[in-house]
């Protein structure tokens, strides 16, 4: 899927938690707005974020990257769910500014965060990338509430190999599940995988991109 260069803004915002930072990556004549943030051990340049944002612009998605005020503060640990959901909360309003229906997303905490605020906020739907169904080696200690709970149209995007929860670990729901075979919890593919780092993520992006062109339809 080819990438298209997109027009760049950055905007800060205050929230209770803190000033939250945003990338827009405007696409021309938007249908819709997708807002996804990182998760607790990294920022928007992970790769899937960043894949993201190159290429949905292209197919007339606006995509607004959200750095929580923990990393604009140069924090290296993730505040409690709580302090997360509080700083979504806080800078929803600006994501609502182009006045286009709002996709909620993030990669592993960002995407507990989109599930369970999702529906108070009024979000269109839900991408979850690397959803951390359980901590490592701990599948007795479940999240799959907090999933299932979305009360939104949700897709998971979920590597084959992750160890926070495979795809064939997580429980039949209201939501799509995609897998990207023998990628880790940051979607990264041995280089003796049978398909490259740069073919597992058009897999990804492809597969967002359907998805919500047909949110767009419905």
């Amino acid at each position: 899927m080819s990438r298209t260069g997109t027009a760049r803004r950055t905007e800060t915002v205050e929230t209770d938690a803190g000033v939250a930072r945003i990338t827009w990556r405007a696409a021309k004549d938007a249908r819709l707005v997708l807002a996804v943030s990182h998760g607790a051990g990294g920022g928007i340049e992970a790769r899937d974020l960043q894949a993201l944002a190159a290429v949905l612009p292209g197919r007339r998605v606006t995509v607004a990257l959200v750095e929580q005020p923990w990393r604009v503060a140069g924090k290296m640990l993730a505040p409690a769910p709580r302090t997360l959901d509080t700083g979504w909360r806080g800078l929803w309003p600006a994501l609502t500014v182009p006045g286009l229906p709002v996709v909620a997303g993030g990669r592993s905490a960002g995407a507990r965060v989109a599930c369970r605020t999702a529906a108070g906020l009024g979000a269109r739907a839900v991408l979850a990338l690397s959803f951390p169904l359980h901590p490592p080696g701990r599948p007795e200690r479940s999240r799959k509430d907090e999933l299932l709970g979305a009360g939104v149209p949700t897709l998971v995007v979920q590597g084959g190999r992750d160890p926070f929860g495979r795809p064939e670990e997580f429980p039949p729901g209201g939501h799509d599940l995609v897998e990207v075979p023998h990628g880790d919890h940051g979607f990264a593919v041995p280089k003796k995988a049978p398909l490259t780092q740069d073919q597992a993520m058009d897999l990804l992006t492809g597969a967002v991109a359907e998805w919500l062109d047909r949110l767009r339809e419905e």
